[in-house]
C-alpha cells in the first residue's frame, strides 16, 4: 500500500502530494499526521490519499518511518475542504492543512494536562504516633476522600507525603484535566419569544443559506439560540461565528448559560492549553456547540445541523494574511457537504448579500423591530466646520458635551467611538514636514501617550516619541488626528470624577482583557467607554443611553468602493448600543460632510434606502457584486526582483485580457499603496471584470504566475482592503 503525503512546509517547491510505502504492519489512514524521510531530513506530513498502486518506480519509493498519532487528526470533511480551498483560492496545501489543528500541536509543544491525586488505600494503616504530619495528612483525606498531589505537598511537606505513598497508606490517581476558557455566568431566565422572533424560527427550516436581516436588538441571538436547540433535538450539531473577540465572552456566557458543557469556544485569544483541549472536545465529539470568531469555522465537528454567521458584514470574517480565504466560501462549502442551513445575520448586510438575497439566491428573513419594542435612537448630526465657526476646536461638540453631562447627572452610561487607536495617527515637524515612519514599513507611526512612544500598527516595531525632528532641528512638532488615548484624556479633563475606559488593541491584547473592561464597564453607574469598532457591536447593557461617535467622516473617504459602505455600517451599528432597554437612547454624530447621502440614509436607519442607492452606483460603475475585483499581489526583501516579477506576470495577463476584450473593464500594474511592510517591498496587479466569465478568467490569472517565482504571491478575490 501506498500513501499520498503532503510535508508540513509552507514551500512552493513542496506544494504537491509526494508517494511513499506503508510498511506492513504499520496502520496508516487517510487524514493522519506521519514522520517521513525527506532527502537527508526527517519531516512531519499529513497523509491525504491511499492507494494500493504507486505511480513512481516502487523501488526508489521510501516507506513512511512512523504515524504522530494512533488516529487521523484530519478528518475526511476537512480534506475535501483543503482540496476546494487549494482550488478555489489558490492557497498551498500545506498553508491549508495548518488551519484545522492547533500550531502548538504541530511543533509539539503542547500536551494533555494530567493531574495527580490523592486517595487512602483500601486497607491502609495508620502512621505510628511519632509521625504527626503523616497523621494529618490521612486524617485531611479521611474527610474529604481526594485532593491534589500538588496541594497536599505544600500544605504538609513533600517528605510526609511521599512517605505515605511509599508505604501504600496513598494511592496517586492520574486524572486527564480541560484547560477550560473562562466566562461569566449568567442567571437562566426563560424568554418568549416575540412574534417576529417566532416567525424567524419558523421560516429557517430547510438546509439552505437564509440571510437575517434584523435591527440592532431586534433580538437576532435569541432566534439563534432556539435555531441551535431545534438541532440539537435532532441529534446535529452547531457552528456559531461572532466577528469580534471581544464579543465572544458575552456570547459564550449566554450559550454556557443555555447549553452547558456542551458549548466549545475557539478563538485567538485563548492560551495555548484552552485552544488544545477545546480542540480535542470538538474533535471527540464531546462538544455540539462551536461558539468562535473566523477561525472556528475549522472545527473539525461532524453532523452539522446549522451555522450561524452573526454580523456577517464584517471585514474580519475575510482572512488578510497567509493564507487568505473568505469565511462565507467555507461555510458555504460545509453547508453543502452537511446538507445543513446557513444563517447570515446583520442589522447592516453587506451589499453582496443583500443582493443575493434579492436575486433569490439566499431566502431573506426579516426583523424591523426592536424586542422592547422602542424606536430605534435618534441620531442628531452636528455639522463640525459650523462648530468650528463658532469658535469651538475641541474634540468634542457642544452638543455631544452637553448630552454627556446629562447623562453622568442621571447616573447613567455612555459609549464614545472613534475608529482609530493611540493618541494621535502621526507626529509631524511644522517647519519640514517631516513624518515619523516606520523604518520597516510605508506606514507613518501612530503616536501613544501613556508609553511616550512612536508605534507601528503594522509590524509593532516601537521608537522614541519625537521632541525634536531629526531633519531640521525644530521642536515645533504636530500631532495628527485624534485617537482613542486622546478622547480618554479629554474626558478626564471634562469629568475627572466619573469612570472611563478605553478598549482598544492596547487595551485589550493581556488574556481576557475585552472580558475584565466589559464589566468593569457594567458596574460603573455613572461611566464611559471609548473605544475603536470593538464597541460598536454585539453589546447589550441596559443603563447606555448615548453614543457619541467623534468622526463619522474616518471611513468614508478611503480609497476603497466599500467606503461608504463601511460607513453606513458603523453608524449603525454603534448607534445600536443606545436605548436597548426601557428608556430611549440618543446618538450624537460629529462630521464635516453633513450633507453627504449616507448621512441621510443612516440617520433614518434606511438600510433598504441605501442598498438602492449603492447597488445602483455599483451597477452603473461596474463594481462587486456586479462584477469580480482580482488583485494579485507580489512581495519580496528584495524590491528589483518583486518588481521584475510582477512585470512580468502583468505581461501575460495583458495576453489574457486580448482574449476578452469586452469582459476587462479594467487592468493595471502598480506599486501597493503600502510599497513596505514588515521589510517586504509589494506590488500588485489590480483588475475588474465582469461576471459572466469570471471564474474563467481568473483560473488563466492564476496559471500566469510562475511557479518558481522567488516573490510571495497573493491572490485576493473582491479584496476588503487595497492597501
Amino acid at each position: 500500500m501506498f500513501a499520498k503525503v503532503i510535508i508540513d512546509q509552507d514551500a512552493k517547491a513542496l506544494d504537491r502530494e509526494f508517494e511513499y510505502e506503508i510498511p506492513d504492519g504499520l496502520d496508516v489512514k487517510e487524514g493522519m499526521r506521519v514522520v517521513v524521510p525527506f532527502g537527508n531530513r526527517s519531516l512531519q506530513g499529513f497523509v491525504v490519499g491511499i492507494s494500493e498502486e504507486c505511480s513512481f518506480d516502487k523501488e526508489k519509493v521510501k516507506p513512511i518511518l512512523r504515524t504522530i498519532e494512533d488516529f487521523a487528526v484530519i478528518k475526511k470533511e476537512m480534506l475535501q475542504l483543503m482540496f476546494y480551498m487549494a482550488d478555489k483560492m489558490h492557497l498551498k496545501l500545506a498553508s491549508i492543512l495548518r488551519l484545522f489543528l492547533p500550531s502548538e500541536m504541530r511543533t509539539d509543544k503542547i500536551r494533555e494536562l494530567i493531574v495527580k491525586t490523592c486517595v487512602l488505600a483500601e486497607n491502609f494503616s495508620m502512621p505510628s504516633n511519632r509521625a504527626k504530619k503523616q497523621i494529618e495528612i490521612v486524617e485531611y483525606l479521611k474527610g474529604c476522600g481526594s485532593e491534589k498531589m500538588s496541594e497536599l505537598s505544600n500544605r504538609f511537606g513533600y517528605a510526609s507525603l511521599s512517605a505515605l505513598i511509599k508505604n501504600g497508606t496513598i494511592v496517586v490517581e492520574e486524572h486527564h484535566q480541560n484547560r477550560t476558557p473562562e466566562f461569566d455566568t449568567l442567571e437562566k431566565v426563560e424568554r418568549k419569544l416575540t412574534p417576529l422572533q417566532q416567525r424567524a424560527v419558523d421560516t429557517i427550516s430547510e438546509d439552505k443559506t437564509y440571510l437575517l436581516h434584523g435591527v440592532t436588538g431586534s433580538g437576532k441571538t435569541e432566534v439563534y439560540m432556539n435555531l441551535i436547540e431545534k438541532q440539537l433535538a435532532k441529534g446535529k450539531t452547531a457552528i456559531m461565528l461572532v466577528p469580534e473577540i471581544s464579543l465572544t465572552p458575552q456570547v459564550l456566557a449566554n450559550f454556557k448559560t443555555r447549553f452547558g458543557e456542551q458549548v466549545a469556544l475557539i478563538h485567538s485569544g485563548l492560551s495555548a492549553g484552552e485552544r488544545f483541549d477545546e480542540w480535542k472536545r470538538i474533535f471527540f465529539g464531546e462538544a455540539k456547540v462551536i461558539v468562535g470568531a473566523r477561525s472556528a469555522i475549522f472545527s473539525p465537528i461532524e453532523n452539522v445541523g446549522i451555522i450561524i454567521i452573526d454580523e456577517e458584514h464584517e471585514q474580519s470574517y475575510v482572512s488578510e494574511s497567509n493564507p487568505r480565504y473568505d469565511t462565507h466560501d467555507i461555510a458555504e462549502f460545509r453547508r453543502k457537504y452537511n446538507n445543513c442551513t446557513l444563517v447570515l445575520g446583520s442589522a447592516t448586510p453587506s451589499i453582496d448579500s443583500y443582493a443575493k438575497a434579492i436575486d433569490g439566491e439566499y431566502q431573506l428573513v426579516e426583523m424591523p423591530v426592536r424586542v422592547n419594542g422602542m424606536e430605534m435612537p435618534k441620531i442628531v448630526v452636528v455639522d463640525m466646520l459650523m462648530e468650528m465657526r463658532q469658535g469651538n476646536n475641541k474634540i468634542f461638540s457642544i452638543p455631544l458635551y452637553y448630552e454627556l453631562k446629562n447623562i453622568i447627572e442621571n447616573k447613567k452610561q455612555a459609549m464614545i467611538f472613534i475608529n482609530r487607536r493611540g493618541f494621535s495617527s502621526f507626529q509631524r515637524c511644522r517647519q519640514c514636514g517631516y513624518v515619523a515612519k516606520c523604518s520597516d514599513c510605508d506606514v507613518s507611526l501612530v503616536y501613544h501617550v501613556y508609553e511616550n512612544r512612536l508605534k507601528c500598527h503594522y509590524c509593532g516595531k516601537r521608537f522614541k516619541a519625537l521632541d525634536v525632528c531629526p531633519s531640521c532641528g525644530s521642536t515645533d512638532i504636530k500631532q495628527g488626528a485624534v485617537g482613542t488615548e486622546r478622547v480618554v484624556e479629554e474626558l478626564k479633563k471634562l469629568f475627572p470624577d466619573v469612570p472611563i475606559f478605553r478598549m482598544d488593541n492596547d487595551t485589550t491584547s493581556r488574556k481576557n482583557g475585552h472580558r475584565a473592561i466589559l464589566n468593569q464597564f457594567r458596574n460603573a453607574k455613572p461611566g464611559i467607554l471609548v473605544g475603536t469598532q470593538m464597541i460598536a457591536k454585539g453589546h447589550d447593557f441596559e443603563d447606555v443611553l448615548l453614543v457619541g461617535i467623534v468622526d463619522a467622516d474616518q471611513s468614508l473617504y478611503q480609497s476603497d468602493y466599500r467606503s461608504i459602505e463601511r460607513t453606513f455600517q458603523l453608524i449603525t451599528q454603534v448607534a445600536g448600543r443606545a436605548g436597548r432597554s426601557s428608556q430611549q437612547g440618543r446618538v450624537i454624530l460629529q462630521t464635516y460632510s453633513p450633507r453627504h447621502f449616507v448621512y441621510r440614509f443612516a440617520t433614518n436607519y434606511d438600510y433598504k434606502g441605501f442598498f438602492k442607492k449603492e447597488a445602483n452606483l455599483r451597477k452603473v460603475t461596474n463594481f462587486p457584486p456586479y462584477a469580480r475585483i482580482l488583485r494579485v499581489l507580489f512581495s519580496h526583501e528584495d524590491e528589483k526582483v518583486v518588481a521584475q516579477e510582477c512585470k512580468l506576470c502583468f505581461g501575460k495577463i495583458k495576453a489574457i485580457k486580448e482574449q476578452y476584450p469586452d469582459d476587462f473593464v479594467y487592468l493595471d500594474v502598480m506599486k501597493a499603496p503600502l510599497n513596505k511592510i514588515k521589510n517586504k517591498f509589494r506590488y500588485q496587479i489590480l483588475m475588474r471584470f465582469k461576471l459572466e466569465k469570471a471564474d474563467e478568467i481568473e483560473k488563466k490569472v492564476f496559471e500566469t504566475v510562475d511557479p518558481k517565482a522567488k516573490s510571495s504571491v497573493f491572490f485576493e478575490v473582491n479584496p476588503n482592503n487595497l492597501s
